[in-house]
């Protein structure tokens, strides 16, 4: 008992001493922050007991009442909206505070560290502990107030606690004191008295002083800003983010350096997935605009400075932004040299663990320099990548704008040589791999500066060994140069196979409809997949290649250490542990340059073939600024005037489109143009607005010019947008243009009114209604000069009167308008006539002009007159002459609920109930709903990426067996190379003099065995991912490719085309290239990491104690910026598809763009989405800097700590060989760490495009093709009966009923006219004739079999169809009449000269092969609805139907069509949907529709003895117009 009291008063004095030996001030320090501890610890425990109890609040949260409780989304719990503001003070603050933390820790660390040292070799007595005290303190204070600051952000107080301020003055008050005593202690005694306390409280000082400066004034910098309650949370989040520009662009240098001015965005996606308004926008120098503006101008510099050689465009890149390209030059110069200061250091440090000491701390040093070396080394490394991104995005943003601007103003002979498809993969793919070129731009130089340095370090190593690494070296760079070339003409290869897929998969989506009703999907799905196969072949070549490009260039660093080591030991050089380990850190640096060099000799080769694609397309001929004089408005009383006019689309061709025109054509007048089927009509138009090359003459127009197409070009986008066509909103304007476009009730049809989004090219639109938006659109422009192009022929005869009346006689009466047209009762009311045959004006004159002359222009009058008079039924109309004023009141159909019918298609009696008023004012309400609209925004996923998606990946090649093949390979690959670092490092001797543990030829052999046998397993891992990446990669692009061929009509009309090409381009090129080695390169990283933390760990297993805590701290922050990185790349991915769309849509609608001279609001579009997807791209490749930094901040102080460590042990405990070979590794971990992380998380990124690819293999399919059990009789339909039964139809759940109910019967072998308004449901029944949309309700049946019990093709096969739009795809005219090649040529003459096509064809070169170009474009849209009539005719099927098919040739060419068909189908069953009464007059049968109901269905003539009869109306509507002498 008393020798236990004993000991208790004995330990009790030894306290007790061991506290005095520290100062008054240390003990004083140590006592304050350990009570202020105390007191905070109180308060909190105290508050929350009260919380607990419910009691009330005995103070404020910082005691002065400033918090504010901010939930997550930044609301308080009042009323009001409030905006935080982090100011400069705050983050100043915080970070003092977390820097003094930082030294204590560090102090403490370093104090332990002696204390461990001096217990070693026995030197510490029992009080040296107290040496810790003040170091664990102060630590543990700073710990506090540094989470203390933290929480202020968090309840975004502006006033500090008041504990908070009294300890910041408290402690510049010790520092102070401590300071003065120190000054005096080192006045006194000298340097003896310097110590880390000493150091550190220097070190402190001015921190201090910040901080007691802040707690004086009181302010925490965090400022929040008010907004009234009252306004919506969402749209005021949507302005901040929309107005708010990124902090990158103001960020001091500390927030640069440590890419903090991030922080805000990451933390709103850690709380939620990010939206595009969260992302703020670009500085103005960052932007589009800004960066075309500066590589526009260099590229007409150099094209101006020699305009006989080509300039190049490389050139132009590097002129307009060297600026860059020099910053990011130092920043990798500076961490190129930073990184040889680690090899460069390892023999000095093995030396030193071997006892040879030059100067008193010598290991410290060394610790201290290889530290600032890695800091150093981090910090450029992040700022050389971020810049080098930035870089690229500008190249790029710069190169798409040029490549539009270049879509909009090619000429047509340049436009032919490039097709859409081209022109997209130009922007998509090209000018995407010029970008990527800026990572590589400084290996050019870096490349030679490595090899310099590193052989430097090994001549101090290995002596004149080093020339022989030198030569080693050289020849692994020229052994890739044949290679190189190898790679580079299969990536031209592979470029031009994916242009040619790309093309044809454009045309096959624009043309779904037309491939669909003919049953011709399948055969041009095949087509792709033999365009994909050929694309495969050079893809496999590509990626073998590449494989064995990476054995060569993982080998070369093994060879050259190899040469090195071999040649050092044969030239008799003394080899020891340090000079080998420091030659292997410098071969695993330069192990970097060497295995990148294939890649950059590869991207030169890629960069260089599309640098030259686009330079060519840049280079490419531009519609002539001189080809037409446009004279201001007022300036003369000419309109337009042409002399002597020579225009030829291809130039090369010895006869001209047009010849010899001359015209002058005066302001106000009305010029009608007439002619038959490609007598040069549309191009007379074309050579006014300067779109056809002009051979000689002169065109000279005065004022602006509109221009309305044959083929209607609608954007995307709804029909207000349409119509304004980017002119500001004129209300009363509007209403009018609305009016005389008969517009007017369509939009009180649509759901959503006039904005009702338009479908991919006007999907959603009947033919008439697209035409019309065009006319109005044109119209609204008001401009002096009006080009209609056949504005009437899609159009019904009642429509197309009225239009003539309100929209020419009346809306334009005041204008000068050239139209061409078909109607040749139109044109009486013209000024001036011109009759075209064969490119030239054959005849000009007004009307009864023309009429006596006789001739071309009396051929087609009298063709129209025989049209009329076939009709017999003029006695009629001159009985109803004198009623037709009471037949709007007779023709009325009843129709309860009209409001519900769909606005997809609609025209309404002109008598509208109230009760349907009061619906359709329902419906105007819904007009912000856009659930209910046909297109949707595109889907994305939110969240981690499904590991579904990661499984259907890798087990869809081979099931996944090669994937743990896979990281064997690369296993065996590690293990071997550290053994064989091991054996050199074992093997010689420590210092110069030892004897080696082995025999030269021993050394050398077992090295080579063990790195050459590492080389092989890289090999075989590159061999085995190529296989694994190319058999997912096709098996992916078959599925989705299928799935989409198999998808229902409906998916194409609601999803623009740009989503689908994005999918098959961009996705398919990072599923092709890009997936399988971030796979590879993740395993192999993964691996390389565990290897380092296992040399390091067996050699100072105290490294795990660090190692565990930095894996999870690592893990944490992998998650935090994976929960923003997902998102971003999500929304880049999304934001690619309208810039994708855009482009095909202005390539289409280019003629349209020029005509009414919107180039430039078409390219501020195109900039304005460029920087939309510039936004996330930005923040993406920042926020994988920002993750990076942090990972390799703690790595670095992971490998300084485990130096430290080595350096601070006893002398002989530990091998010095061994150190230095963990000191070898280290050097590389914190490279490999962020390596991991960055693979792990681009493979995410990556794996997106699978994502979005698997929703596309997910697309629910249309009914089957065949179906076995239910196959019709191969003679179906015998008959050819059509009954339909209550047939009901709707586009989609969420629209209205567009059919209601319709029941008939059309009789086999009879011809059936369906005739209506304009959208009454006439197509929307023969898609559901052909399956192309499913009824919701009701039957049809042919022949007595229920259509919907069959399959797809046996249905459509035995159905043919002569369509509204007329489609000719690329190809010959043989392809186009003949795809699925049943027929021989004589059956295809035959046809060609029953469609009146035969002699045109034969007059080509090259007859049934002539080739026809993108959409036809060198066939006029009457030929190709030829083109379409001589399809039947080859088909020869029991039912046909002809939507509109001769709405776009001339009556005489109409009639004789008409006679074909009446012959050839005699015994067939023809529906006829037309607006041209005459070819619906001679049917058998007649269904009028209205509003989706059957108004009438009879036989002609019974139809037109009731009085009030629909159909009746609408032929005394025709006739009246058509009498020759119109009364408008």
């Amino acid at each position: 008992m008393v020798n236990d009291l004993l000991l208790v008063a004995g330990a009790s004095n030894g306290v007790l001493l061991a506290f005095r030996e520290l100062s008054v001030l240390e003990l004083a320090s140590v006592c304050i922050n350990l009570t202020l501890l105390l007191v905070l610890l109180f308060i909190e425990s105290a508050r929350c007991v009260a919380v607990c109890c419910g009691g009330t609040r005995l103070w404020k949260d910082n005691l002065d009442g400033s918090a504010v409780d901010i939930s997550q989304n930044g609301v308080a719990d009042g009323e009001e909206v409030r905006d935080v503001v982090i100011g400069k003070r705050y983050k100043a603050s915080a970070s003092c505070c977390f820097y003094v933390l930082l030294v204590y820790v560090f102090v403490l660390v370093y104090d332990g560290i002696g204390l461990i040292r001096e217990g070693a070799q026995g030197e510490s007595g029992n009080s040296a502990w107290t040496v810790l005290l003040l170091p664990a303190a102060l630590s543990l204070a700073w710990f506090v107030l540094s989470f203390s600051v933290l929480y202020c952000k968090y309840k975004a107080a502006e006033k500090c606690p008041l504990l908070l301020r009294v300890w910041w003055i408290a402690s510049f008050i010790i520092c102070l004191c401590m300071l003065c005593a120190d000054g005096k202690g080192f006045l006194e005694e000298g340097s003896d008295q310097l110590d880390s306390h000493v150091l550190a409280n220097i070190i402190v000082t001015p921190a201090f002083a910040f901080l007691c400066f802040v707690a004086a004034g009181g302010a925490t910098g965090i400022q929040i800003s008010s907004n009234s309650g009252l306004q919506e949370p969402l749209l005021l989040e949507e302005e901040a983010g929309c107005l708010k520009v990124t902090p990158y662009s103001e960020a001091g240098l500390f927030s640069l350096i440590s890419l903090s001015w991030l922080d805000p965005l990451l933390s709103i996606g850690a709380k939620r997935p990010l939206e595009l308004k969260d992302i703020p926008l670009l500085a103005p120098k960052d932007r589009s605009k800004a960066n075309y503006k500066i590589l526009n101008s260099s590229w007409e510099k150099l094209k101006a400075e020699n305009p006989r050689k080509p300039p190049s465009l490389a050139w132009a890149i590097l002129k307009s932004f060297w600026k860059e390209a020099w910053r990011n030059g130092i920043f990798a110069g500076l961490n190129t040299l930073v990184s040889y200061v680690g090899p460069y250091m390892i023999s000095y440090f093995v030396d030193y663990l071997c006892g040879k000491q030059s100067y008193p701390n010598e290991g410290y040093v060394l610790a201290g320099i290889l530290f600032a070396a890695k800091l150093v080394e981090t910090i450029t490394t992040r700022q050389w990548y971020l810049g080098v991104d930035i870089m690229g995005m500008h190249v790029r943003s710069a190169l798409t704008a040029m490549v539009y601007r270049k879509g909009l103003r090619l000429s047509s002979s340049a436009r032919q040589n490039h097709t859409s498809g081209e022109i997209v993969n130009y922007m998509a793919v090209d000018v995407q791999r010029v970008g990527d070129f800026a990572w590589y731009l400084h290996d050019i130089w870096m490349l030679p500066l490595q090899i310099i340095l590193a052989l430097a370090i090994l001549y101090k190593n290995v002596g004149i060994a080093s020339l022989a690494t030198l030569i080693a070296t050289v020849v692994s760079i020229i052994a890739t140069v044949p290679v190189a070339r190898i790679q580079e003409s299969y990536q031209d290869k592979l470029m031009a196979a994916k242009d040619d897929r790309m093309r044809k998969t454009s045309e096959c989506l624009r043309n779904m409809r037309i491939l669909k009703s003919q049953a011709w999907e399948d055969r041009y799905r095949l087509i792709l997949e033999e365009m994909r196969t050929v694309e495969f072949k050079y893809l496999q070549k590509a990626l073998y290649s590449q494989a064995f490009i990476t054995f060569i260039f993982w080998s070369s660093p093994i060879f050259v250490s190899a040469i090195t080591f071999g040649t050092c030991i044969l030239l008799g050089g003394q080899l020891t542990a340090g000079s080998v380990l420091s030659a292997l850190a410098t071969f695993r640096i330069l192990q970097e340059p060497l295995r990148n060099f294939p890649d950059l000799v590869s991207m030169l080769a890629q960069t260089k073939v599309s640098l030259d694609r686009i330079s060519g397309f840049l280079q490419e001929e531009e519609l002539p600024e001189d080809a037409i004089t446009t004279l201001p408005r007022g300036i003369s009383n000419v309109a337009i005037e042409i002399k002597n006019g020579d225009f030829c689309w291809d130039q090369s061709s010895p006869t001209s489109t047009l010849s010899n025109i001359h015209i002058k054509v005066e302001k106000g007048m009305r010029v009608a143009v007439c002619g038959v089927v490609g007598s040069g009509k549309s191009s007379f138009l074309s050579c006014i607005l300067g779109e056809i090359p002009k051979i000689s003459g002169e065109v000279r127009i005065c004022g602006s010019a509109a221009y309305v197409s044959q083929s209607a070009w609608i954007q995307s986008g709804n029909i207000e947008e349409n119509i304004l066509f980017g002119s500001p909103m004129d209300k009363a304007k509007y209403k009018s243009v609305i009016h005389a476009c008969s517009l007017k009730k369509d939009l009180e049809l649509f759901s959503h009114g006039d904005q009702t989004i338009i479908g991919d090219r006007g999907i959603n639109l009947s033919g008439g209604q697209k035409q019309r938006v065009q006319l109005a659109r044109a119209l609204y422009q008001d401009a002096d000069i009006y080009l209609l192009d056949d504005p009437f022929s899609a159009v019904d005869a009642h429509t197309g009167s009225e239009l003539f009346k309100e929209y020419i006689l009346t809306a334009l009466a005041a204008k000068t308008v050239v139209f061409v047209t078909h109607q040749v009762e139109f044109l009486p009311a013209a000024d001036l006539i011109l009759v075209m045959k064969e490119g030239q004006i054959i005849q000009a004159g007004i009307y009864d002009e023309l009429l006596q002359a006789g001739t071309d222009f009396n051929t087609l009058v009298e063709a129209h007159h025989e049209a009329i008079e076939a009709m017999d039924f003029c006695n009629l109309v001159s009985e109803e002459s004198d009623e037709n004023d009471n037949l709007k009141s007779l023709v009325t159909v009843e129709m309860p609920n009209s409001a519900s019918i769909t606005g997809l298609a609609k025209e309404v009696q002109e008598g509208v109930s109230s009760s349907e008023q009061k619906a359709i004012k329902e419906k105007k309400k819904a007009k912000r709903s856009r659930k209910k609209q046909l297109v949707q925004d595109e889907e994305r996923e939110r969240g981690r990426v499904s590991m579904k998606v990661y499984l259907s990946y890798m087990t869809a090649a081979y099931k996944g067996l090669l994937i743990p093949l896979i990281i064997l390979a690369q296993t065996m690959f590690q293990v071997l190379q550290i053994a064989s670092s091991w054996w050199m490092a074992w093997a010689n001797p420590q210092t110069v003099g030892d004897e080696p543990k082995t025999g030269s030829m021993m050394l050398i052999g077992v090295y080579m065995a063990l790195a050459f046998g590492s080389s092989w397993f890289i090999f075989i891992r590159a061999v085995l991912v190529a296989t694994f990446g190319l058999a997912a990669a096709q098996k992916l692009f078959l599925k989705m490719l299928r799935t989409v061929f198999r998808a229902p009509m409906s998916f194409f009309d609601s999803t623009p085309s740009g989503r689908i090409l994005n999918r098959v381009s961009i996705d398919q090129s990072v599923v092709d290239l890009d997936i399988p080695f971030r796979l590879g390169g993740f395993a192999a990283t993964t691996i390389q990491l565990l290897g380092i933390i296992g040399v390091m760990t067996q050699v100072t297993w105290v490294v795990l104690l660090l190692v565990i805590p930095m894996a999870i701290a690592c893990v944490w922050m992998q998650k935090y910026y994976m929960a923003s990185s997902r998102e971003l790349v999500r929304i880049v991915s999304i934001q690619k598809s309208p810039i994708i769309h855009l482009f095909a849509e202005s390539i289409a609608g280019a003629a349209t763009i020029r005509g009414f001279g919107q180039e430039k609001r078409f390219m501020k579009r195109n900039l304005y989405l460029l920087d939309c997807f510039a936004r996330p791209f930005f923040c993406s490749v920042a926020a994988i800097e920002w993750l990076c930094l942090r990972m390799e901040l703690l790595s670095t102080f992971v490998f300084a700590f485990c130096v430290v460590l080595l350096v601070s042990l006893p002398a002989g405990s530990i091998d010095p060989s061994m150190a230095g070979l963990a000191v070898t590794y280290g050097l590389n971990m914190n490279n490999r760490l962020s390596r991991w992380i960055l693979s792990f998380c681009k493979l995410e990124n990556k794996i997106i495009s699978i994502e979005r690819i698997h929703q596309y293999c997910h697309i629910p399919n249309e009914a089957p093709s065949v179906i076995e059990d239910s196959r019709p009789p191969s003679s179906w339909p015998e008959n050819g009966t059509i009954q339909l039964i209550d047939l009901r139809i709707r586009y989609k759940e969420s629209l209205p009923v567009v059919l209601h109910g319709v029941s008939c019967i059309f009789p086999g072998g009879k011809k059936i006219g369906i005739v209506g308004r304009t959208g009454s449901g006439k197509s929307t029944m023969i898609q559901a004739l052909f399956r192309l949309i499913e009824p919701e309700g009701g039957r049809i049946i042919i022949d007595n079999i229920d259509i919907s019990t069959i399959g797809l093709h046996d249905l459509r096969n035995r159905l043919s169809i002569i369509p509204q739009d007329p489609t000719l795809f690329e190809g010959t005219i043989r392809d186009n009449l003949d795809p699925l090649a049943e027929h021989p040529d004589q059956d295809i003459w035959q046809a060609l000269d029953k469609s009146q096509l035969g002699d045109v064809v034969r007059q080509k070169e090259q007859k049934l092969d002539t080739p026809v170009l993108e959409n036809g474009d060198n066939w006029s849209v009457g030929q190709r609805q030829l083109v379409s009539l001589g399809r039947a005719l080859l088909k020869q099927a029991r039912i046909l139907v002809l939507d509109e098919a001769t709405a776009s040739v001339d009556s005489a060419t109409d009639n004789l069509i008409q006679k074909i068909i009446r012959s050839e189908f005699k015994d067939c069953t023809v529906c006829t949907i037309a607006h041209r009464i005459p070819t619906v007059i001679d049917s058998d049968m007649v269904l009028v529709l209205s509003d989706g109901r059957v108004a009438e269905y009879d036989t002609p003539a019974r139809l037109l003895e009731d009085k009030s009869s629909m159909f009746l109306k609408l032929v005394s509507e025709y006739s009246s117009r058509s009498s020759g002498v119109p009364d408008f």
